[in-house]
């Protein structure tokens, strides 16, 4: 183990130890829960959640400002998912390499609902509205060494729910490191620091600042990667509830809050099996979405997902597929292609 790694895993420890410490105090938020949304169909396919991917896919950038790079010079990613009930998500990212060591990118993200059915504070019916949130994003990275990559994605995040209107500013900085001779990707990412710069009403949103940290590796000779990543790591205390009799409905919930569970619930396990350099196979798992679902209609595919992806000369096309419980069936689909390569 190289002395730059072993300060890299260092500083991912301490900043884990030190945000557990004050798990207790930090703030607990619903809101602007659609930034923890992937753009990439390959993340989704791995469980939601993966800072180590390296491959030729601008949309990955969305989870790690350090994995844009030189490389995605004039790349053109789109985005769409299919999720659950009226709700569509759609975004677009282009990247352009300005040196040898650096790249910046520039993104939009769309979450539509659908139609809401509005009522006042006594449950008379109003009408139907719509709601939807916007982040525009720009990103810039840079080659600190020949193995280490640092980068920062800038966000403005505009919200419209019927009449009401709010917007905030928040920043993702990452720093990624990749070993190209034994095709181990390490990275450290902290995620959605800042703030409101215009609330919906008197009431501040805090956003879901998070601290993630992720791992994949190549199994030796075998056409396998194997993904680890773990996140929520400012918040450790994460319990969940569950019936306790599965025969009986009515039985009650039991709080489930172990160290174990609590250990789970942090961790995304995913793994890639790749035929050919163009072809990708994805399956994830993610115990937090199984359990969140304990008290619902989860069934078998509750917290896995699946996904492929192929690149055919300048395209690159991926798709994903989970159902977080058994009403709830979600795609995403991914395309990219490079202009450059077009043109010639």
């Amino acid at each position: 183990m190289t002395t730059t790694l072993r300060h890299l895993i260092l500083l991912a420890a301490c900043l884990a130890v030190a945000f557990n410490a004050i798990a207790d105090d930090a703030p607990k938020t619903t809101a602007y829960n659609f930034l923890s949304v992937p753009a990439s169909s390959h993340v989704y396919g791995l469980g939601g959640h993966n800072l180590t991917i390296i491959d030729d896919d601008i949309n990955l950038v969305e989870q790690n400002p350090a994995l844009l790079g030189p490389e995605f010079d004039h790349q053109v990613g789109i985005n769409y998912m299919r999720y659950i009930g009226e709700t569509n998500f759609a975004g677009l990212r282009y990247g352009q390499g300005v040196s040898e060591h650096g790249a910046f990118a520039v993104g939009i993200q769309y979450f539509g609902y659908g139609s809401i059915q509005g009522a006042d504070i006594d449950g008379t019916m109003t009408g139907t509205f719509n709601a939807n949130d916007i982040a525009f994003s720009l990103t810039y990275s840079h080659d600190i060494s020949d193995r280490f990559r640092g980068g920062i994605t800038v966000k403005y995040l505009y919200s419209k729910y019927e009449a009401y209107t709010a917007g905030a500013v928040a920043a993702d900085l990452g720093v990624n490191y990749y070993d190209p001779d034994h095709e181990f990707s390490a990275s450290l990412v902290a995620k959605n620091l800042g703030g409101q710069v215009k609330k919906f009403t008197d009431y501040k949103d805090n956003l879901p600042w998070d601290i993630q940290v992720g791992v994949s590796k190549m199994l030796g000779k075998a056409p396998v990667r194997l993904h680890l990543t773990a996140y929520e790591l400012a918040r450790w205390k994460s319990p969940y509830y569950k019936i306790s009799d599965v025969n009986n409905p009515n039985s009650g919930l039991v709080k489930k809050d172990s160290f174990g569970s609590n250990l789970l619930r942090h961790l995304v396990f995913g793994v890639d099996i790749l035929p050919t350099d163009n072809i990708y196979l994805g399956l994830g798992y993610n115990y937090r979405t199984r359990t969140d679902m304990a008290t619902y209609k989860r069934d078998f595919m509750s917290g896995l997902s699946i996904g492929a992806g192929l690149k055919v000369r300048a395209f690159g096309i991926g798709a994903a597929f989970a159902r977080p419980h058994s009403g709830a069936t979600t795609f995403m689909f991914n395309l990219t292609t490079s202009i450059g390569e077009l043109m010639k």
